[in-house]
This record gives C-alpha cells, sequence and structure tokens, in this order.
C-alpha cells in the first residue's frame, strides 16, 4: 500500500489519538510502583504516556542506530536511582509528557534536514527524556524489585517492537510515527 493512499487517513488517526490522550488521566500513570512483576511488566503496555516514550526511543534508535538504546538505558537507570532517593524536578510530569515530543520532534528535524545527526547530542536528550520518566517512578517506588524487573522487561519489549518494526519499514512510516508523538506529547501536557 502506497503512503499517498493512507495520507487521508492520517488526520482521523491523530485526532483519535488526541481524544484517547485527553480521555487519559496521564498524572496517574505514575504511583503503581510497587505492586509486583506483572503490574511493572504491562505498565510500559498500557501506561499510554510511557508507551508514547518508549515507541519514540525506538523510532529516534530506528532512524539513528543502536548505539542509542544505550543511552536511553543510562537515563532509565540514572532517572530510577535519583528519583529513588528522593530527587525531584519541578513539573516532572509535565516534562515527561513534553519528551515524547521531543522525541518525535528529533525525528522530524533529522530528516527534514538531511544531514546526519550527532549521535551525543541526540542520545543525550533520549537519556534525559527517559530519565524524567524513571524520575517519577523512582519517586514512588517501595523499593519493590519485583516491579523494576517487570517494568524493565515491559520496556525492553516495547522499545524492541518499535525498533524493530520502523527499522524494517520505510522512512515515510518512522516520519508518521514521529508526527503522531509530536502532537500526543502537547495534548498529554495539556491533559
Amino acid at each position: 500500500m502506497r503512503f499517498s493512499t493512507l495520507r487521508p487517513l492520517l488526520l482521523p488517526v491523530t485526532a483519535g489519538l488526541g481524544l484517547s490522550l485527553l480521555s487519559g488521566l496521564p498524572a496517574q500513570a505514575h504511583g503503581i510502583a510497587d505492586a509486583g512483576f506483572s503490574t511493572g511488566f504491562s505498565h510500559p503496555i498500557t501506561g499510554l504516556d510511557h508507551l508514547l516514550l518508549l515507541v519514540g526511543v525506538g523510532g529516534v534508535a530506528a532512524f539513528m542506530g543502536g548505539s542509542v538504546l544505550l543511552f536511553a538505558l543510562v537515563g532509565a537507570v540514572a532517572g530510577a536511582v535519583v528519583g529513588s532517593l528522593g530527587g525531584d524536578l519541578p513539573g516532572a510530569e509535565l516534562l515527561a509528557a513534553l519528551a515524547i515530543s521531543a522525541l518525535g520532534v528529533v525525528i522530524l528535524a533529522s530528516q527534514r534536514s538531511g544531514r546526519s545527526p550527532r549521535l551525543g547530542l541526540i542520545g543525550t536528550l533520549v537519556a534525559l527524556a527517559i530519565a524524567v520518566h524513571a524520575l517519577l517512578h523512582g519517586q514512588e517506588a517501595s523499593g519493590g524489585a519485583s516491579w523494576w524487573l517487570g517494568a524493565a522487561l515491559g520496556s525492553t519489549l516495547a522499545v524492541a517492537v518499535s525498533y524493530g518494526v520502523l527499522r524494517q519499514a520505510h522512512i515515510r512510516w518512522t516520519v508518521v510515527v514521529a508526527a503522531v508523538l509530536a502532537v500526543s506529547g502537547v495534548v498529554l501536557a495539556f491533559a
């Protein structure tokens, strides 16, 4: 199927996603980091803000290369540790939502410029985006290792699937996903 035949569907799909995002309560996505392995595993897949962020990481990695994933891992560990130690960041929920948009914008800007983006700069942005989200979970975690293990495995699965799919898809699909992410993060921030 050609991209041009799917173009008329882009606006309705984006609008539907936007309405879905508005009906969710992103502030409630953080608050269950102590309920065991299955809850930890399912959160990255059923927590909309978490899933969108991880799809963004997979998209950036598909566009830039797998090295970006090392930055994401460092950001996840650093954010979780800082949050677990009581670290705080004013407006962290808002920043977590806007981090989704930032990942989409990175892909769009890099693709539009036609230049190869710098791995260090993009990797640092990915690490910070993940760190903010992990910080929120670190703040609410009660120390249950099983939740963290489940969340790590669920997150890895979400990134791996999005990376694998977008790596094999035509670049146009990565651009479409990036545009949806750019809009979705802003919608979540307002929600």
